[in-house]
């Protein structure tokens, strides 16, 4: 072990004798970090590559800096830094910590966070010995939704708090060019501003380096990269894949046709492979957080996953940098973007399919009540109107539960009975803001 060496690494990404730098404040997330801090139990964030994670860390040692603790008592380790390749991973932990505290000599309790740990053999092994023979916080960060719920769920079962991030919701997209709403009168005073951004929103996405790109074609080979990116490192390499243009092709196609449903048999089919291939493919794009699913609603959880899956980009930019006819999308960049937002709310999202065949986009289960959504561009068209809103009647019917309907749409809002259901008609920006 080279002592001299991990320590340079360290001191790299470190800020014991640097400055932090400035970075945007995402203030639910930090609050939600902060919060579950308290209960000193190990936090998971976990989220796509690039969606910000590691600025949230950066924003935790702020917090914890200015609550009193000494910036040599927070180890940031970066297992993206391909450095550390050159040492032995079955030590590596273990020689990253005797050498932090060798160099540095933090006195009392220390904050260990490792940023995307799934790149290190044995992780959650090392996390549970350091969580039950010390004092010190933990905090770690990972790109692979199944890998830390799986590994934490055997190593650790109930000794961690995780929150998942996603790229910029349109309220954060706006704050990130100096917008906050808080009030409806300021609303209504920016709204032709609003409906500029969100266009721009649509096309790009949230990613938040994107987002502060100036260049337009740069933000599109950004978008590009992160694509790649996910591939072969959090795809290819972790499960050794050989059949890479299979795994391309499934990600561009359900990219570039997001909001659909799509049965495994039917893709199997498509790409002429078998079930068990595109099983795992979905499997590995799911875990990796390219892609998002919800689950056909049903009282028997076994109907659920027998059912066909309706597939979400986990952001519309990242989805159209790699699609065609972005401008014949916009239905379902709609769809997308207010499932991202219900997503970030609840993880109690399904779709629903009434017995005479119409699809409700939405059902959200709630306590007291079942609410309905339906997302649709415009509600001017006599033909759309009727489509979109005669559903709600024959979910109602069969559902026999108290339900609320909405549909949300880029009109203006109103509330409109339509055979028998109050039907709630909410402008977009409205939704998200």
């Amino acid at each position: 072990m080279n002592k001299e060496k991990i320590f340079e690494i360290l001191n790299d990404w470190n800020f014991w004798f640097k400055p932090l730098p400035n970075t945007f404040a995402r203030r639910d997330y930090e609050q939600e970090i902060a919060r579950k801090s308290r209960a000193n139990e190990v936090i998971v964030i976990k989220g796509v590559r690039r969606s910000g994670k590691s600025t949230l860390l950066i924003n935790e040692i702020k917090r914890l800096i200015k609550e009193g603790v000494e910036p040599k008592n927070i180890l940031f380790v970066n297992f993206e830094d391909q450095r550390f390749s050159m040492f032995d991973e079955q030590t590596l932990l273990e020689d990253i910590k005797n050498t932090y505290l060798e160099y540095m000599q933090p006195i009392g309790e220390i904050v260990i966070m490792l940023d995307e740990v799934q790149n290190i053999k044995g992780w959650e092994q090392w996390i549970r010995k350091e969580y039950e023979l010390s004092n010190n916080h933990l905090y770690v960060t990972g790109s692979n939704s199944h890998l830390l719920s799986q590994e934490f769920g055997t190593a650790l079962g109930g000794r961690y708090l995780d929150i998942e991030v996603f790229p910029l919701s349109f309220r954060e997209y706006l704050l990130f060019h100096s917008i906050d709403i808080n009030s409806k009168a300021e609303f209504i005073h920016k709204k032709m501003r609003l409906k500029q951004l969100f266009h721009n929103y649509i096309k790009e996405g949230g990613f938040p380096k994107v987002v502060m790109l100036d260049d337009k074609e740069l933000k599109n080979e950004t978008l590009k990269s992160y694509y790649d990116s996910i591939l072969l490192k959090d795809i290819v390499a972790r499960y050794r894949l050989k059949n890479y243009q299979l795994l391309n092709e499934l990600a561009l196609f359900l990219l570039s046709n997001n909001a659909t449903l799509n049965a495994y048999n039917k893709l199997k089919n498509n790409f002429q492979t078998s079930f068990d291939t595109i099983r795992d493919y979905m499997e590995y794009l799911l875990n990796s957080y390219m892609i998002l699913a919800i689950n056909k609603f049903d009282y028997s959880f076994k109907k659920q996953l027998a059912n066909p899956k309706k597939i979400y980009a986990i952001d519309t930019g990242f989805a159209n940098s790699v699609s065609f006819n972005i401008s014949q999308k916009l239905g379902a960049n709609l769809e997308n973007i207010v499932f991202l937002e219900l997503r970030r709310r609840t993880k109690e999202i399904f779709y629903y399919k009434t017995q005479n065949g119409l699809e409700v986009d939405f059902l959200i289960r709630n306590q007291k009540r079942l609410e309905l959504i339906q997302v649709a561009v415009t509600l001017k068209d006599t033909d759309t109107y009727k489509r979109e809103l005669r559903v709600f009647a024959q979910a109602k019917k069969e559902l026999r539960e108290e339900i609320s309907c909405k549909v949300i749409t880029m009109d203006d809002s109103f509330v409109v009975e339509y055979e028998g259901c109050e039907i709630e008609v909410v402008n977009i920006l409205e939704f998200l803001c």
